[in-house]
């Protein structure tokens, strides 16, 4: 009965959210250095991890290809999809909910802590508003992460497989080009703006209604991440079937 409440609560706090909002001047700020923290704090371990990532791919798809009758150009082609339609947008996300998502509850939790949101709510501020739009709207800047992560990702895969010599320049690029369907591009960045949402406000809700002290931050910091991770998993493969399926 308790998932149920906890459900319930949070599409409570998501429409509290856009309830009474801020003054544009303040919230303006807010925004600017949520994209601050948010976008470009995480570029990057995104940066770092997509290119080893893609190479990894390009690599372990050229050792399983020992058939002489398997055209060399499946490297590409293998690294072109796994990375577009799964690593980018998924597993990036897995990876930011631990890093982006455990940052936003304990911060919103130290407050809740430190009752600083007690006092914003004493001013008569929306201290949901105040606190968890500003980072929806920062991280509706997450889809040009994600197209970060692709483009690495697959030059990754690209300097690992010529470099290795698994595969020429040529045919790594020709399997990158071969039966390119530009949906699947479309259906990850569909997929990375509803994760973008689940990144704002699962660990927004953890860290708002915690309670507690500061042992109760981290607690709550690992929650977050783990059900971020879960609702991240499911809805990829239900948006995976409805899309693609």
């Amino acid at each position: 009965m308790n998932y149920f409440e906890s459900i319930g609560n949070y599409f409570l706090m998501i429409k509290k959210v856009f309830n009474k909002p801020t003054k544009w001047g303040i919230m303006k700020t807010l925004i600017l250095k949520e994209i601050d923290d948010l976008i470009f704090g995480s570029l990057g371990i995104i940066v770092f991890i997509s290119f080893f990532v893609g190479g990894v791919v390009a690599i372990q798809t050229a050792l399983n290809i020992d058939n002489p009758f398997i055209p060399k150009y499946l490297v590409g082609f293998a690294t072109r999809q796994s990375v577009i339609l799964e690593f980018a947008p998924t597993f990036t996300s897995i990876i930011m909910a631990g890093k982006v998502g455990s940052y936003i509850t304990s911060s919103i939790g130290t407050m809740r802590v430190t009752e600083q949101i007690d006092a914003l709510e004493v001013m008569g501020v929306n201290s949901l508003n105040y606190l968890v739009f500003p980072k929806i709207i920062a991280l509706l800047l997450y889809p040009f992460v994600i197209a970060i992560a692709m483009y690495l990702g697959i030059f990754g895969g690209w300097a690992a497989a010529v470099l290795g010599a698994y595969s020429t320049s040529s045919e790594f690029i020709q399997g990158i080009q071969i039966d390119f369907k530009p949906f699947h591009v479309v259906y990850a960045f569909l997929k990375t703006g509803v994760f973008a949402f689940i990144l704002a406000t699962i660990p927004s809700y953890h860290g708002f209604y915690m309670k507690g002290g500061a042992l109760e931050v981290g607690k709550a910091s690992t929650t977050s991440f783990v059900w971020t991770s879960v609702a991240i998993i499911v809805i990829n493969y239900l948006l995976t079937q409805m899309l693609l399926g």
